[in-house]
């Protein structure tokens, strides 16, 4: 029963997920990865923000230095989502259980579970995930196989679907929340600095979206404190 009722709740995140995982599977085989390797990623990952800043670094010969350090800052999130899923989670639900419900503990499936009325049991838990994971590893294959049947023109407007989904996430939540939006811009003007200004040429793209993030993050923290955020937009 609960495993079905996982199943039905992850019906909205799969369309979802199968939508974005289209774009990265036509990158990443434009960019000159192979279907199984771009199937491969989405399959031991399911993380989209990560994937697509490590399938940029791979493309561009960054470093494994690089990339993990990325991957670190981009997906350090899940640790904190993670400790506060484990406190929803059922008695019945052991160590063993909890290390495979964390592996697809993304932010729609986390945020899902969380508005859950019930205690989390093991079985909604799969059910949950189950069907992102298929959705989000069969958008890649389907992706990586239209790569090659899709005309130029078409192909090219998909590649904007990144972008897209970024817009879309960060949107909403900065027109509701001034330090949000404070932060994502100074991100994105440090990242055109360090892309466009020619002394800063010999910075690899990983080693530039680390500085970006660190920094506004540091900026946020700084001029936005939580408490100082919270009470401004109580008032």
């Amino acid at each position: 029963m609960e495993f079905r009722k996982g199943l039905k709740d992850g019906i909205p995140i799969a369309l979802g997920y199968f939508a974005v995982s289209f774009s990265f599977g036509l990158l990443a085989v434009k960019g000159g990865l192979t279907s199984f390797q771009a199937v491969i990623i989405s399959l031991t990952n399911v993380t989209s923000a990560g994937q697509f800043a490590g399938l940029k670094i791979i493309l561009a010969g960054g470093t494994l230095v690089e990339m993990i350090l990325t991957q670190f800052i981009i997906n350090l999130r899940y640790s904190l989502m993670s400790l506060s899923l484990s406190q929803k989670l059922g008695e019945a639900v052991g160590i063993k259980e909890r290390l495979v419900i964390a592996f697809a503990n993304t932010d729609e499936i986390f945020a899902v579970a969380m508005g859950h009325v019930k205690e989390l049991t093991f079985g909604y838990m799969i059910g949950l995930q189950l069907l992102p994971i298929v959705g989000w590893t069969g958008g890649t294959l389907f992706g990586a196989i239209a790569s090659g049947l899709l005309p130029k023109s078409i192909s090219s407007a998909l590649s904007l679907a990144l972008y897209g989904m970024f817009v879309a996430i960060v949107m909403p939540v900065a027109r509701k929340s001034r330090p949000v939006a404070v932060v994502a811009l100074v991100a994105a003007a440090i990242s055109c600095v360090l892309y466009y200004v020619p002394i800063f040429k010999f910075i690899s793209t990983g080693i530039a979206i680390i500085i970006s993030t660190v920094a506004a993050s540091v900026i946020g923290a700084i001029f936005f404190p939580v408490g100082t955020a919270e009470k401004k937009e109580v008032q």
